[in-house]
């Protein structure tokens, strides 16, 4: 990361907030490997707040040059238009994955909204706040195709998937995460929304361990597969996931469809849709979903994959 690098990314984050989206985006995804210098920086925009994460370590003197460079940006004409008001840095490459505030203040919780949805977020306590922006158009597919449907949410996490399935009219929604406390965030997100928390249930479990329990709620009309790449002491993905995929045909109404989700970079789409024909072939592969645009990739598998089965 040179200053010739630094320069592109300022003069992308000045264009990005001389406009700024009304409602939470990503603003720059190095990430997806398409600007050289910049692989492991991106910038979210959190309306008013621009949080900034390092998923490598820079070198002193390069990490120098980035927070002048920023300190740069919040004294613009471009950010005080934008209404931004905080900026964060957080060193992701690190086991706590630190977060840093270089200019205004750092609010332990805060309010977003996308797609009119509202989501609280958790900044400078935990690896990630709480909602993953590349899933947005995941997100709003569940909210389309959503009404009347009873729906498990596997791997839950902050229940995004439930809120987006509850505004679109769905029954029922089962969430399932061995997290508790990313559960009761749900629970925060769903009250945020004015959503009926009786259509809701939470379960606390390890998925392995839970069969029963899950099955007793179905069957399901739609499954949500969104899975860690890995969770220490409960799930691999390579490992575990044709586990889940066998399970599907008990689990699944008539005429039920799944989203199988994969967030790694080394693992393509063909992973799940090899292991959906070899666990479950009743399962057809209908669709990937689209990624958001600000997620560029320099590779269609490197990114986010999500991927439609429907059974019949």
């Amino acid at each position: 990361m040179n200053s010739s690098h630094l320069t592109l990314l300022r003069q992308h984050l000045s264009d990005s907030l001389s406009t700024p989206p009304g409602e939470t985006r990503r603003l720059f995804h190095g990430r997806g490997r398409c600007w050289e210098g910049l692989e492991h920086i991106t910038v979210d925009w959190l309306q008013g707040i621009v949080l900034v994460c390092l998923f490598r370590e820079p070198q002193a003197d390069q990490l120098r040059a980035l927070q002048a460079m920023l300190q740069q940006l919040s004294e613009s004409e471009e950010w005080r238009g934008s209404g931004a008001h905080s900026l964060l840095l957080q060193h992701r490459y690190l086991a706590d994955s630190p977060m840093y505030c270089l200019v205004g203040e750092l609010p332990a919780e805060w309010v977003i909204e996308e797609d009119g949805l509202r989501f609280l977020l958790d900044l400078g306590r935990k690896q990630n706040t709480g909602l993953f922006l590349d899933m947005r158009l995941g997100r709003r597919w569940v909210r389309e195709h959503a009404r009347g449907q009873r729906v498990l949410n596997l791997f839950a996490y902050t229940c995004g998937f439930s809120v987006a399935a509850l505004a679109g009219g769905a029954e029922q929604v089962v969430n399932l995460d061995m997290a508790k406390a990313a559960l009761s965030r749900g629970r925060d997100n769903h009250r945020l929304n004015g959503h009926d928390l009786g259509r809701v249930s939470f379960l606390g479990h390890e998925l392995f361990k839970s069969w029963g329990k899950v099955k007793r709620h179905g069957p399901y009309d739609l499954i949500i597969i969104d899975p860690p790449s890995f969770q220490k002491g409960s799930f691999a993905l390579t490992r575990d996931y044709g586990k889940i995929l066998r399970r599907l045909p008990e689990l699944l109404s008539a005429e039920g469809c799944v989203l199988a989700c994969v967030n790694d970079p080394d693992i393509g789409s063909d992973f799940l849709i090899a292991g959906m024909a070899s666990e479950a072939p009743e399962l057809r592969f209908e669709r990937r979903l689209d990624n958001p645009p600000e997620f560029p990739d320099v590779s269609p598998e490197g990114g986010l994959k999500v991927l439609l089965f429907r059974r019949g």
